[in-house]
């Protein structure tokens, strides 16, 4: 999944501290900036594509609930707050969840889970597919600056390699900055397998199945032997 775009609108400085630790601790999270003044946040927003704001709701000069009612684009919201009152009109105005100061990490990771839940990848239909049962879907790889968009038939297998995952795909290899344990965020679990705690494949491009290893095109591929029950299953081989 493609990290999510964050900022922090906060006037206290410790609350900011904390959950900029959190973020960093998070990596689907990418931390763009933070801030004590809502105005000059604003002024941001109207320039950045921010997907998620950690807003918090008594701040002088604006209000969390006033700075949201003067954007016309609105990121998906996660409040935070010191006063539990403002609970219920936290969910006026679609907030993923609210967090109640202090804010511990596992009660983050709960609100930035249902912001990753709403903003995971969609199946989108090609206009030349349309009356007809085929999807197709597509999904964004980030790779350093740059974003890819890729269509998952088209994606061989994926590699770990260090802190980085390699998308093999027919047209490029494409290197992005992603933990294993979350390829079937990106990519799905109806089309894919992982047969080693290196490697994940596309089933459809299995082309040879071994004792202890598989064949994409010319290249073999280890099957762990964690993995190779799973695999036989998905592929209804009995050898």
């Amino acid at each position: 999944m493609t990290p999510i775009k964050a900022i922090i609108i906060d006037d206290e400085p410790k609350a900011i501290d904390v959950l900029k630790r959190y973020c960093e601790q998070t990596d689907f999270i990418d931390l763009l900036a933070t801030f004590r003044d809502p105005v000059k946040a604003l002024s941001f927003l109207q320039d950045e594509a921010v997907a998620l704001l950690f807003l918090d709701i008594n701040m002088p000069l604006l209000s969390g609930m006033e700075l949201l009612n003067v954007l016309k684009v609105k990121p998906k919201i996660i409040f935070t707050t010191a006063y539990s009152e403002y609970a219920l009109d936290s969910y006026d105005h679609d907030a993923l969840d609210y967090l109640l100061k202090p804010i511990d990490f596992q009660r983050f990771l709960k609100a930035v889970a249902k912001a990753k839940q709403a903003m995971a990848p969609v199946k989108e239909f090609s206009q030349n597919n349309l009356g007809s049962d085929k999807t197709e879907k597509t999904i964004y790889i980030k790779s350093g600056p740059q974003l890819f968009k890729v269509n998952t038939d088209h994606i061989l297998y994926i590699e770990k390699e260090g802190n980085y995952l390699t998308f093999h795909t027919k047209e490029k290899k494409i290197l992005s900055r992603q933990n294993m344990k979350d390829v079937f965020d990106i990519v799905g679990t109806k089309d894919f397998v992982r047969i080693h705690k290196s490697y994940v494949v596309a089933l459809k491009h299995i082309e040879i199945i071994e004792s202890h290893q598989i064949c994409v095109g010319s290249t073999k591929i280890p099957v762990g032997r964690n993995y190779r029950e799973a695999l036989m299953k998905r592929t209804n081989f009995n050898g």
